[in-house]
């Protein structure tokens, strides 16, 4: 979800920039190489690619992770240019971030169904304590686990979901039990 609500942000930088002639994108695409540095319209660096997926690139800027359409860069004296100022950028991923936080925060209350990463059911919210939410897995109040506040997210359709799968919160629960029986001893 931060993912596809970042793209967005993303494809807005590359609307105020003029269409790039075939010649350009190919030189464009070029420079777009995972570890590149990337500067701002202004010449001013603004993060660098971590990685390329497809036609996708993840740029990092200042620790937040954005994907930008491999076509939207060009080619400058310095390499990878965006036609933007990292404060630009950086007040984009910022609002994105703030826009997931509220929907996430909307979605999780008590009652709420939650899913997990994979779109598998989890269970549900019996109690929220602060950032500790209490889940009946598979709605049964015998299982609880607890997760943070911070490992949920709410999908496009506002569904509270868990950004972990059920066989990573199995792993954790099974490598936290031997701990949580020896400090009961």
């Amino acid at each position: 979800m931060k993912t596809a609500k970042l793209a967005l942000a993303a494809i807005a930088l590359t609307t105020t920039a003029a269409l790039p002639t075939m010649a350009a994108a190919q030189e464009a695409s070029a420079s777009v190489t995972a570890g590149a540095t990337v500067y701002g319209n202004d010449g001013a660096e603004i993060g660098t690619l971590e990685r390329i997926e497809g036609e996708t690139a993840i740029l990092v800027v200042d620790g937040m992770k954005a994907p930008v359409p491999a076509n939207a860069f060009g080619t400058g004296e310095k390499g990878a240019t965006l036609n933007a100022t990292k404060a630009q950028i950086v007040g984009m991923l910022q609002a994105a971030k703030q826009k997931a936080i509220a929907a996430r925060d909307a979605a999780l209350v008590v009652g709420a169904e939650a899913m997990t990463a994979q779109h598998a059911p989890l269970g549900t919210v019996l109690e929220i304590n602060g950032n500790n939410v209490i889940i009946a897995r598979g709605g049964d109040e015998t299982n609880k686990i607890t997760l943070l506040r911070e490992h949920f997210a709410a999908d496009a359709d506002g569904m509270l979901m868990a950004l972990l799968t059920n066989a990573q919160i199995d792993a954790a629960m099974a490598a936290s039990a031997p701990a949580a029986e020896s400090a009961g001893e």
